[in-house]
């Protein structure tokens, strides 16, 4: 029996690969546009909180505004973005050629490296062209599943409505629905304040590095301050490339590596500053996951969806792992995915025994109350 069920779970999981891989044309505007619903709620909740002398806007204006305003952020950056990528773009060879003038101009003996095919390792793996065509290529598949997203959005919005309503039918009796609805609460709680406080220093850091580079006239400061923004995203290895990066743009726009050397101790000061420093205080701990796992899950992902996979699933993994730490049960896991070990949230005993669902009696008489109403 064992070995029948760790069969089926293997072809389950080989199953689930294979439909995201195949379905992706489907599920990556689904994943968008349930990151974008949330992100609506989450700063509607946050427009409801506004008090103007004791007086609270009502919840249809505060989700108007936050829908409002996000059409017009994704306006703002989509003419922003197209603007600017074409122009990026057209540079791109030239700042290839100029890194490549750099390496062989390095005081030890490149050609020695040449011949053990080293060198065409680096440049192969500095293929700044490339990676600016595939995320332009990721950007313009995004805006172009626009359409489907919103339809996504749009039905999120009309199924919120009944959630209560699907919580108490799903556990069987209005009192055990009220308690799933107060475990759903916490856990959303906590969920909200790390996307606050991750969109806070991530907002924060891709502005002062904007700020930092247009000082110092590094080319497309304003792209990198928004690539800057989305790495941070990504724990560990989001700052890591987010410093590199730009030091290698102001090493190949440069003749000498006096730009290099302060962009790179500047973006990773900022990096350091907020990432190591502030971020945990404002979380009160550190929410990061282990690195094995950051890479697995970026290997993974990015096979899976590229890009795109590579900036959503970390975020989503986090989330996770907050749900995860919430129940005995699965906490475990959640310790193990974690950096290491120590996890914000204490355990719950009262979710020990939790489940979905109830006897066949209680569900029958719950769907005849409902008929009846």
């Amino acid at each position: 029996m064992n070995i029948l069920n760790s069969t089926a779970t293997a072809l389950l999981v080989v199953l689930v690969f294979y439909l995201l891989i195949v379905g992706k044309a489907l599920l990556l505007p689904l994943i968008i546009a349930i990151a974008l619903w949330y992100l609506i709620n989450t700063l509607a909740s946050a427009f409801a909180g506004i008090s103007l002398a004791g007086f609270h806007f009502p919840k249809p204006v505060c989700l108007l505004a936050s829908i409002l305003s996000f059409l017009l952020l994704i306006l703002a950056l989509v003419n922003f973005l197209g603007s600017t990528f074409d122009d990026v773009l057209e540079v791109m060879p030239d700042y290839q050629q100029n890194l490549i003038l750099r390496l062989e101009s390095l005081p030890f003996d490149v050609v020695a490296y040449q011949e053990q095919g080293l060198m065409q390792l680096i440049i192969e793996w500095i293929d700044l062209p490339s990676y600016a065509a595939s995320m332009a290529a990721s950007f313009a598949g995004i805006l172009a599943s626009g359409g489907l997203i919103l339809i996504y959005i749009g039905f999120l919005f009309l199924e919120q409505g009944n959630f209560n309503k699907k919580i108490t039918a799903l556990v069987g009796n209005p009192e055990k629905g009220e308690n799933v609805r107060k475990i759903l609460n916490r856990i959303r709680d906590d969920i909200r304040k790390y996307i606050s406080i991750k969109m806070f220093t991530s907002s924060l850091t891709g502005v002062l590095s904007y700020v930092f580079l247009r000082a110092v006239d590094v080319d497309f400061a304003g792209v990198w301050g928004l690539l800057i923004f989305l790495l941070n995203f990504i724990p560990t290895v989001g700052s890591i490339v987010a410093t590199i990066f730009p030091a290698m743009i102001a090493l190949a726009q440069s003749d000498g590596y006096t730009l290099f050397l302060l962009v790179l101790i500047g973006i990773g000061a900022l990096q350091i500053a907020i990432g190591n420093i502030l971020e945990p205080r404002l979380m009160g701990s550190s929410f990061n996951l282990s690195p094995i796992i950051i890479l697995l899950n970026l290997a993974l992902w990015g096979y899976i969806w590229q890009i795109p996979g590579m900036f959503l699933c970390v975020p989503f993994l986090i989330i996770i792992t907050i749900v995860l730490s919430h129940f005995p049960q699965t906490r475990s896991i959640a310790i193990i995915l974690s950096s290491d070990g120590k996890l914000q949230i204490p355990v719950d005993p009262a979710l020990a025994s939790f489940s979905f669902g109830g006897s066949a009696a209680t569900l029958l008489e719950s769907d005849k109350d409902s008929a009846e109403e």
